[in-house]
């Protein structure tokens, strides 16, 4: 286990005090220590609430997913029906204009 080592020493005030001033009287647990579990407890529950968002986000990513692959199946055949159109087109365009150009000479 790593253990931390500060770089900055307790103020002298601060470690010359009684343990009765630096131990919660309830619990026996000091104030510092206490005060660096309750900035954990805050970080934790952030990071619960980034999880519980990023969670949604795959959820909402497949979703979308999805969306985009029926809406590619969709432009595929509608591309394949405009083709199949355009072929079925083709003959009635020539002789429309095979018979304008006709007419024009």
């Amino acid at each position: 286990m790593d253990r931390h080592i500060p770089i900055h020493a307790l103020p002298e005030e601060i470690q010359k005090m009684s343990r009765d001033e630096t131990v919660c009287k309830y619990c026996g647990v000091s104030y510092l220590i206490l005060h660096e579990f309750k900035l954990m407890e805050e970080k934790m529950k952030a990071m619960e609430a980034d999880m519980k968002f990023y969670q949604g986000s795959v959820d909402r990513e497949r979703s979308l997913q999805e969306k985009l692959q029926s809406l590619n199946q969709g432009l595929q055949r509608s591309e394949a029906d405009g083709k199949a159109q355009t072929e079925r087109l083709e003959p009635v365009s020539n002789f429309y204009f095979s018979y304008k150009q006709s007419l024009s000479k």
